[in-house]
């Protein structure tokens, strides 16, 4: 939410607009999966899904003209589509059971901060006063968000 605020490099309104939709759904499907099943096959089978809907020939369609084909870049994004991501997914929803919603829900803001260490680790990126601060301040929103109550304080 901070991208939102006034005087810092915010997106558009319909861009903000669909970054608030698209975490909405990201919740609402986190909720839906914590008690969908087996988390490889509900993934493979989601993939599949969203790969025939992005396949599909409307893309083609919009694209026409304007697109090419690079088998490496073809090859990398599979990789970090479909395995990766897969991956991830896998393994999040094998540990969503354990976790409250509140928890799972808080737990996800530190995709960024996650996502920022692997470009300083696997990219070479920066380390930044701002990354620091950025992440700082997530993780210790985090923190706050799941600790747990200490008696006798309200």
């Amino acid at each position: 939410m901070v991208l939102l605020l006034p005087g810092l490099a915010s997106p558009p309104v319909v861009g903000a607009l669909l970054m608030l939709s698209a975490g909405a759904a990201w919740g609402i499907y986190s909720l839906r999966a914590k008690g969908a099943g087996d988390p490889t096959e509900v993934t493979a089978g989601n993939f599949a899904r969203a790969a025939l809907v992005a396949a599909g020939p409307g893309l083609f369609l919009a694209m026409r003209g304007q697109a090419s084909v690079d088998m490496a870049g073809l090859g990398y994004a599979v990789l970090s589509g479909a395995v990766t991501s897969g991956l991830g997914y896998v393994i999040w929803y094998s540990v969503l059971p354990a976790l409250r919603a509140i928890s799972a829900a808080t737990v996800q803001l530190s995709v960024p901060v996650i996502a920022a260490l692997g470009g300083v680790i696997l990219l070479g990126e920066s380390i930044s006063l701002r990354l620091v601060l950025a992440s700082a301040a997530i993780l210790g929103g985090i923190a706050l968000g799941i600790r747990k109550p200490q008696a006798g304080r309200g």
